[in-house]
């Protein structure tokens, strides 16, 4: 059994040592994808006018954005995470429109959470649309990785009929639309973003632990940038259905978009081994499942009745990576 455990993990761990290459598709200079955001001198652009550094310090965190809206596309980005104490840090790489749409906007999110020394930063992924934000679809997993050792790519894939989140090139989650979820499925075009900032209030152990600015600043590092997708004029959003119709089709044909069998099995040992929170398996907040969700008894049965694992998955940082899950009382990751 435990020689089984480490042949997952270093299986997962060869599947997630992949880069942009592997998911064929092509970066591009910061400038001429993305604009200055926030932070003033706490976003530094690479030497090589690739990539750039966030950074949060005590007077402020940082953050850039396309320049460019998006009616669905593929985004990504190498990021290598702060080191060291970093409780209540949150780096964020995501899309949404909620500066053109206060009120129905949507969202896709890959939210990298800081930890106290010695435990592993944590990633959750969200996804809302139509202003859906009561009806949050949060996930929650470590990582088999050292993400402060090096960089590792971060992706979304929105298409017209599902959403994909991607680690290297291993989805993590499928969200497959339906019928059923009506305007919860983000469908108005959208800006990318990547952010740094004090998420004290509930980041980690729901706030219990803040950031300590004595181990300021915090620096995240990104490169490798992609934006793939069909590039949207603000003032004439109602027609990019229309305009973007065959940008869009060209997008489901890439093998990004193809979930093919040896994905979807990549997509369940990740899942099963590293999932430490799903709102699908969440019945005290939930009571009835959401139409997206896929309910597996097997994985169910791994969790509590409030959506987090039985099992303590602190993957600590050590030259092995992994360990076995042990038995714990309910964790807020």
């Amino acid at each position: 059994m435990a020689a089984d455990r480490v042949k997952t993990t270093l299986l997962l761990f060869s599947l997630l040592a992949a880069s942009t290459a592997a998911l064929n598709v092509t970066t591009l200079s910061f400038d001429d994808g993305f604009s200055h955001l926030f932070g003033n001198d706490n976003l530094v652009r690479s030497g090589d006018g690739r990539g750039a550094r966030l950074i949060l310090n005590r007077y402020s965190g940082s953050g850039f954005i396309s320049r460019d809206l998006y009616h669905h596309g593929f985004f990504s980005a190498s990021i290598k995470l702060p080191a060291d104490y970093t409780a209540g840090v949150v780096v964020a790489f995501y899309a949404s429109n909620g500066d053109v749409f206060e009120k129905t906007h949507d969202e896709l999110d890959l939210e990298f959470l800081g930890n106290i020394r010695g435990r592993g930063w944590r990633i959750q992924t969200n996804v809302y649309g139509n202003g859906s934000t009561s009806r949050g679809r949060e996930e929650r997993y470590v990582l088999p990785f050292d993400p402060i050792a090096e960089a590792h790519q971060y992706s979304i894939l929105w298409t017209a009929d599902r959403i994909v989140f991607y680690i290297d090139d291993v989805p993590i989650r499928e969200v497959v639309r339906s019928d059923a979820m009506g305007g919860d499925y983000p469908s108005k075009p959208m800006s990318v973003y990547a952010t740094i900032w004090d998420g004290s209030t509930w980041a980690t152990a729901n706030g219990k632990y803040k950031v300590d600015y004595k181990y300021a600043p915090f620096a995240a590092d990104l490169s490798d940038l992609v934006l793939q997708g069909c590039r949207v004029d603000p003032i004439q959003q109602a027609d990019s259905g229309r305009s973007c119709a065959d940008a869009q089709e060209e997008l489901r044909a890439a093998d990004i978009a193809v979930m093919t069998r040896s994905k979807h099995d990549a997509m369940r040992r990740f899942r099963r081994r590293y999932m430490t929170y799903s709102f699908c398996y969440d019945t005290k907040r939930y009571p009835v499942p959401f139409p997206d969700c896929d309910i597996i008894p097997s994985e169910q049965s791994r969790f509590l009745d409030s959506g987090h694992s039985k099992f303590r998955q602190d993957l600590r940082r050590s030259r092995r990576q992994s360990r076995k899950p042990r038995p714990a009382e309910e964790i807020s990751y």
